[in-house]
């Protein structure tokens, strides 16, 4: 890969690029984006080669064009380097949704949509913006591909190596298997740190609240500080497995509130410690 655009150089973007550079690959990356002075920054910071604000220029010649923007920004970006695309240039993505992308790029990209390859980079942080990007963000972290029986296999290829080379593990799935894992493990927690803070936030005695905060509430809490219109876009582009999780997770709620309002102890004391083991578990394997 001698050039690589990237779209929104940002946590994202920006650790991608950072990544190949310190796995010394000669290779040249470019950054379009919305803000000029965000992309100047970055170049500015070594992350990126050089800053395009035209998107034919930075189309020509590239071997892959990454879009790391948040999701809802993803067809438009589409449609613009579409009339730019050659035979063999390889479009991808980082979006956290993968059926909305892959529908527009169908839409949008036409013949082309061999070239597309769906992704998911599993890492990031709570804070956003290129100055939040490090070498090692993606490293032993899982990277998910959402290929069709469209997709072509060198396209496949050269996005699980960009991938590889960051130090990622790389599987595949469907787009609608994707969205259905993520809005129960990441988006619904998302939407539920979101939620405790806002409805802390919003009572007369919040700063109280707030300074008797310990250690639990910022664990629970810490992703409620992620990047307000990456989650919007998230939540609604997942919106329908969403909705499907945010229902069980009220079944969920209702367990619990009748078990406290019969005082059951054993019922409570059993749920929890089914809940502890499957935690307790889940992080043993995760060291592993």
């Amino acid at each position: 890969m001698k050039k690589l655009v990237i779209f929104g150089v940002g946590l994202i973007g920006g650790s991608v690029a950072l990544a190949l550079k310190k796995a010394g690959h000669a290779t040249y990356i470019v950054g379009v984006g919305r803000r000029l002075d965000s992309l100047q920054l970055a170049k500015n910071l070594g992350v990126i080669d050089a800053v395009e604000t035209d998107v034919r220029a930075a189309c020509e010649d590239a071997d892959v064009i990454l879009i790391a923007a948040p999701v809802a920004q993803t067809a438009g970006i589409l449609k613009s380097i579409q009339p730019h695309l050659n035979h063999t240039t390889v479009v991808t993505d980082a979006g956290s949704t993968k059926g909305d992308v892959l529908g527009a790029a169908e839409e949008i990209l036409g013949s082309q949509i061999h070239q597309f390859v769906g992704g998911h980079p599993i890492a990031g942080a709570e804070k956003s913006g290129v100055t939040a990007a490090t070498t090692d963000l993606f490293m032993g972290k899982n990277v998910v591909l959402t290929p069709t029986a469209n997709t072509s296999h060198d396209a496949l290829d050269k996005v699980k190596n960009l991938w590889l080379a960051c130090g990622a593990n790389v599987s595949s799935m469907p787009a609608d298997t994707h969205d259905s894992i993520f809005a129960s493990v990441s988006h619904l927690p998302h939407l539920l740190a979101f939620a405790l803070v806002d409805d802390i936030a919003a009572r007369p005695n919040a700063e109280q609240l707030f300074s008797f905060a310990a250690s639990g509430f910022r664990d629970f809490t810490r992703i409620a500080g992620s990047h307000p219109e990456m989650w919007r876009d998230i939540s609604l582009a997942n919106k329908t497995a969403l909705l499907k999780e945010i229902t069980a997770f009220e079944q969920e709620l209702a367990q619990l509130k009748q078990l406290l309002n019969n005082e059951d102890g054993e019922g409570l004391q059993a749920l929890f410690e089914r809940a502890s083991k499957a935690r307790n578990q889940w992080a043993k394997t995760k060291l592993q």
